[in-house]
């Protein structure tokens, strides 16, 4: 398919589940010229009328997210986007191959540096079905306690690394922007310039309109209810820096 020279400019925001993809995607949407309509593999993300999209092949679904995307009249759209978790691909196993195929596209993959909050933080939503926290949610009770199967973790901790490299290893550096989760809460603007600078859209002052809060800030050793039995699994292995007690990943939450 030839590609109009006035299609906007194409990107897709990666990641595991829980890494902030939502909040980043928030902060985007706050560009005049820049959407991104939420998760293209969701059968039941709301930014998309189209419910039946998940039948149409690979090819045809990114030609949905980035030629025939959902507009919204309050913009002049020259960057659009939509955003992927790790899980959705393996639902769709063709559909990564496909995307790196996309002309143009661009890539902002979002890590954690404690893996460990990503999976603990997963297993709090679905346990307590409260996946996204809003300021007017101030009061709403805090995630609950979860314990995390030592074969979970595991089974975790690998698919983690294993989409890290795949994506790094998939898309030339020019095209791949990586943004570190907690930078992204601590340095909000610094992010957004970098990340505009990266997409070719004109720089904005961020404005510290997005909504969406984080929804647990509790140490791991508080809120996992065996990170002792965890810990002492996973010490001397590689993945033994996620249990640090005395480092910054546990101290912090």
């Amino acid at each position: 398919m030839t590609h109009s020279a006035l299609s906007p400019e194409p990107f897709v925001i990666l990641g595991m589940p829980r890494t902030g993809t939502h909040y980043l995607e928030a902060l985007l949407n706050e560009h005049p010229n820049v959407l991104s309509n939420g998760e293209l593999l969701n059968t039941y993300d709301t930014n998309w009328p189209d419910k039946d999209r998940l039948l149409r092949s690979d090819r045809e679904l990114l030609e949905l997210a980035y030629l025939r995307f959902p507009r919204r009249s309050d913009k002049k759209v020259t960057h659009v986007g939509c955003k992927i978790n790790e899980p959705q691909f393996i639902e769709r196993p063709g559909f990564f191959d496909e995307l790196a195929r996309w002309p143009g596209l661009k890539v902002i993959f979002l890590y954690r540096r404690n893996t460990l909050e990503s999976l603990r933080s997963l297993e709090q939503a679905r346990q307590s079905r409260q996946w996204l926290k809003f300021t007017s949610d101030d009061d709403a009770a805090p995630p609950p306690r979860v314990k995390l199967p030592i074969a979970s973790c595991e089974a975790y901790f690998n698919a983690a690394e294993d989409f890290h490299i795949r994506v790094e290893q998939s898309f030339a550096s020019a095209s791949l922007l990586e943004i570190e989760y907690e930078r992204l809460l601590s340095e909000s603007a610094a992010c957004l310039q970098t990340i505009w600078d990266f997409l070719g859209a004109p720089s904005l002052q961020h404005t510290g309109r997005a909504i969406l809060q984080r929804q647990e800030w509790r140490p791991l050793d508080e809120t996992v209810e065996n990170f002792d039995a965890l810990r002492r699994h996973f010490a001397g292995g590689p993945y033994a820096r996620f249990f640090e007690i005395d480092g910054e990943f546990v101290s912090k939450g």
